[in-house]
């Protein structure tokens, strides 16, 4: 990879100063700068945190002059603080058990909300983007769906930073108190009836705030988990992240589903869609629980400069973000635009499309641990190549499926996306940590998966959309899909070694 670490590193380079602008600089510094006056001049230890060290304390309050230049300075600083003490207790390693709830929780959280507003689509465009085109307001809907991906990648990177420098569990606890600000708020935003232009602009920036949130959780709870598996159970462990995802979707998709059967289409639309929102809550609360009395972590090993060590691992970076192309766009396609693909192109009702989607994700919840079980076993890159040459070979045989109108027909459409979303997700989820060198894992994986997800995956309703409403071709879609499966094989059969034998630290 020496030729695309040289192609691709300054390209890199670009994009992480873009999205850390002077922030990247100032975490290179020192947070706190102590003046040493008194006893602490005549040799007595004094507190330094500098780059995540900490010693004994000087008491003397007065000799202590704290320069805290902003207020990411301030966070940053107060989460160091926070990990050296964590480290000075001894903590002792957590059960496995209690590791993997932490790790997948937020995942939950993070696919809940997602879920919630895929499924809810149609009742955004027509509540917060009304226009005489249904189909102009689909697309405004999807569009500030897609608002949320485009800012992960800023997410991830500064929400990896910290889990690289200052601590896994604090930027997972950040991340998911973050996101049940967004989710919560969602279900009392006002409508564009209510108070005009207002609506979308803040249903936009609760998008923003979800996907700079959710940008940090998957990478970094993966990384966690990778980090107290056994070399053997390392894809089996790390599975669990997303499979904390598709929960999140499959509650998600189980409430639209119960609300859908429940109430009408107008007290859906008035407000029906505002109740799962709300109960969000919960869940967001058990993970902040969880989260905060994990007393014990993988020290993290940060380089002290993330935007040149981006740049030196900048093959590793792309090679992750192409790994996750296939993975992104099939996950997307079969669980968020298909629920009204089949309602718009195939003639099926609502509560149709929710129930087969439903199914179908019970069904993946099954596939995950099997398919990361595999990879144990056979290596990661057999997995990969069996995704991904499944998408090539079935993209459009997939939508025709999808588009014959038939719910069994239908249904097989959306099982073949859902193997070749396991097959990936079985490989992919333990190299994308296996694949990156430890100094910035969290960063790099981040800034990688982000931009997969963001620019691949969470585009795609809104690319499939467009493709169907400007061609008049229902199966355009199924090339979309067959490319993206196109993109990782060639990765994975030429660009990547097998992972899944080496020891993590070794990589």
């Amino acid at each position: 990879m020496d030729a695309l670490d040289g192609l691709f590193g300054p390209l890199l380079v670009a994009a992480a100063q873009q999205h850390l602008g002077t922030f990247a600089g100032e975490l290179q510094s020192s947070f706190i700068t102590n003046s040493r006056v008194g006893a602490c001049d005549k040799g007595e230890p004094t507190g330094l945190i500098s780059h995540g060290i900490s010693g004994p304390t000087c008491h003397r309050s007065a000799a202590n002059v704290v320069v805290l230049a902003n207020p990411c300075r301030v966070l940053t600083s107060f989460l160091i603080v926070s990990a050296s003490k964590q480290a000075a207790m001894g903590a002792h390693q957590p059960p496995l058990w209690r590791v993997i709830l932490a790790g997948l929780i937020g995942n939950v959280m993070e696919w809940y909300d997602f879920a919630l507003y895929g499924y809810f689509v149609g009742i955004f465009g027509d509540q917060f983007f009304p226009s005489s085109d249904p189909n102009a307001s689909l697309i405004a809907a999807f569009g500030a769906f897609a608002a949320g991906f485009l800012v992960r990648p800023l997410g991830g990177v500064v929400l990896g930073r910290i889990g690289d420098r200052v601590g896994r569990r604090q930027a997972l606890t950040l991340s998911v108190m973050a996101m049940a600000l967004a989710t919560v708020s969602m279900a009392i935003l006002p409508t564009y009836q209510q108070v005009g232009l207002w609506a979308p602009i803040a249903l936009v920036l609760l998008r923003i705030l979800q996907g700079l949130s959710a940008g940090g959780e998957y990478t970094t709870s993966i990384v966690f988990l990778a980090e107290h598996a056994p070399a053997n159970r390392r894809g089996l462990v790390t599975i669990w992240g997303l499979w904390g995802s598709v929960l999140g979707m499959l509650l998600g998709s189980a409430a639209g589903t119960l609300l859908s059967d429940s109430l009408s289409a107008a007290q859906m639309s008035s407000w029906g869609w505002r109740l799962p929102f709300a109960l969000g809550l919960l869940v967001a609360l058990t993970g902040f629980v969880l989260r905060r009395g994990l007393n014990s972590e993988t020290p993290p090993a940060a380089s002290a400069q993330p935007v040149r060590a981006l740049a030196r691992h900048s093959g590793a970076v792309l090679r992750v973000l192409l790994l996750n192309v296939a993975s992104s766009v099939a996950f997307y396609t079969a669980f968020v635009y298909v629920i009204t693909y089949i309602q718009s192109e195939a003639g099926q009702s609502e509560s149709v499309a929710l129930a087969l989607n439903t199914r179908v994700m019970g069904l993946l919840l099954i596939f995950y641990p099997i398919a990361a079980w595999i990879s144990d076993r056979l290596g990661r890159k057999p997995l990969l190549i069996a995704g991904s040459l499944l998408l090539v070979l079935a993209g459009l045989p997939i939508f025709e499926l999808l588009h014959s109108g038939n719910p069994t027909w239908i249904s097989r459409g959306e099982i073949l996306l859902m193997l070749a979303v396991a097959l990936l997700a079985g490989a992919k989820n333990p190299a994308n940590v296996e694949l990156m060198p430890q100094a910035v894992r969290c960063t790099g994986l981040a800034l990688a998966f982000n931009v997969a997800e963001g620019y691949f995956g969470g585009t795609t309703p809104l690319i499939a959309s467009w493709l169907v409403s400007n061609s008049g071709n229902p199966l355009l879609p199924g090339y979309w899909v067959a490319l993206a499966g196109a993109i990782t094989l060639v990765t994975a059969l030429w660009f990547t070694p097998e992972s899944c034998r080496l020891p993590l630290q070794r990589l």
